[in-house]
Order: structure tokens, then sequence, then C-alpha cells
């Protein structure tokens, strides 16, 4: 099957002092979808496609921001999720990209009263769907995050969660998928970043985190998954 025209609307950069060793983020977006050519736009910065027609396919990244903040790209970006929605484009949501598909469609976010969810956690699947070939019951992804969906969309289907992330994991008709985890950061740079917020994570939290980095990452399976839902195969 052809690719689809995809593009990444990058809503954060990666700070300049991990850019050397871990690169910015549509490299690493890059290289966990080689398949596919990543038309990349930074929205955080205003940046936008003409028209949501104007692809087949999106991809929505993380970002510091929260998706309640009162910010004119966030709200652009609501926009541009509802029309994506209403043209039944595919759509990939990571972390805040999870986050923001669910607030624009209805749902809820807010900071989870479990703390921050860092390192690896494992995701328990409720809800087996076609594109997760080959099927696992339980995966093991790289989690950075404080904000957490509360309430999904009308007429979502939760798929997976963690022990610290009830909404893990869902998916609204055929064409929407999110994720709270982040399938795109190495244990690296994941370790970085709690190195760097242990005043804002917490100690314990971090030590947790570091500690869970000796476990297996699916990064290999989640890829296969997410590129399955993005160009399914017969």
């Amino acid at each position: 099957m052809e690719k689809p025209r995809t593009a990444l609307l990058l809503c954060d950069k990666v700070n300049d002092e991990y850019l050397e060793q871990h690169g910015d983020y549509d490299q690493m977006y890059q290289q966990l979808f080689p398949e596919l050519k990543l038309s990349c736009y930074r929205v955080f910065q205003g940046q936008f496609p003409n028209s949501v027609n104007d692809y087949d396919a999106y991809i929505i990244n993380g970002s510091r921001k929260s998706v309640y903040e009162a910010i004119d790209w966030i709200a652009k970006l609501k926009q541009f999720v509802r029309d994506i929605h209403q043209l039944r484009k595919k759509c990939l949501g990571i972390c805040f990209g999870h986050q923001l598909i669910a607030e624009a469609l209805g749902g809820k976010v807010a900071k989870s009263n479990l703390g921050w969810c860092v390192g690896v956690q494992e995701f328990s699947v409720s809800r087996v769907q076609r594109w997760m070939r080959p099927a696992h019951a339980k995966l093991n992804m790289l989690m950075m995050c404080q904000d957490q969906v509360q309430k999904l969309p009308k007429g979502s289907r939760l798929l997976a969660s963690t022990n610290r992330c009830p909404k893990g994991m869902f998916q609204l008709g055929e064409h929407i998928l999110g994720i709270q985890a982040h399938p795109e950061f190495s244990k690296a740079y994941d370790k970085a970043l709690m190195e760097a917020r242990v005043k804002r994570i917490g100690k314990q939290r971090v030590q947790e985190g570091l500690a869970s980095l000796d476990l297996k990452v699916d990064r290999d399976l989640i890829q296969k998954w997410m590129m399955e839902f993005l160009v399914p195969n017969p």
C-alpha cells in the first residue's frame, strides 16, 4: 500500500543542551518512522499546514505545555484536530498530542493525583485491535508526564492502561489513536529529563524511574502497531 502523506505537528523542541546527543524531535520521529517521509510543522511557533486536506495522516508530539493553557497555538491546534476528525484523517497523538486530541474532542485533561509518571511503565492491553500485530497483552514504554487524560471523548475505546495512568491509550473510530507514552524517546533521553527535573518530579519518583530503565522497552512492537494503524496491511 502507498505510504500516506504524513505531517508531524511539532509542539515543542528539545532543549539546546540535549540537541547534540539526542537530536531534536523531528529527528526522533523520523528515526521512529523510517518508512514515512514526514513533513514537519512547528505548530508551537505558529506553523500549520494550509489545509487539513494537504496530508493523509498527522502525528502530534509531546510538549512541556499543558493542553488546558490559554495559548493561541494550542487553541488553533485543537480546532485543527476537530477538522482532522471531521474529515476522518488518520491522526496519532503522543503524550501532549494524546491529551490534546482528547480535550479537543470533548474529553478532559488535568494533573494526575498520582503525581508524575516517568521511566519504563508496563501497559496492560484491555482491548486488542486488529492493527495490534503481533498481539500482546502487555508492553513496556517510556513515560514522562504529569498531566493525564481524565475523561475520554465520547465514543472512544480505552485500549491500555498502567498503574499510574488509567487512560494510557485510546482509539476513536478507525482514524484516531492516542498514546500517553513516548515511543520516540531513547532511554538516555528519558534519563536526562528525569535527572534535570528532580525538584519538579520528586526525588523518590525519579529514583524509581531511573531504576526502571533496567527493564526492556518494547519500542519495536509499538512502532509496528503504530505503522499498522497508520498504514493498514490487508
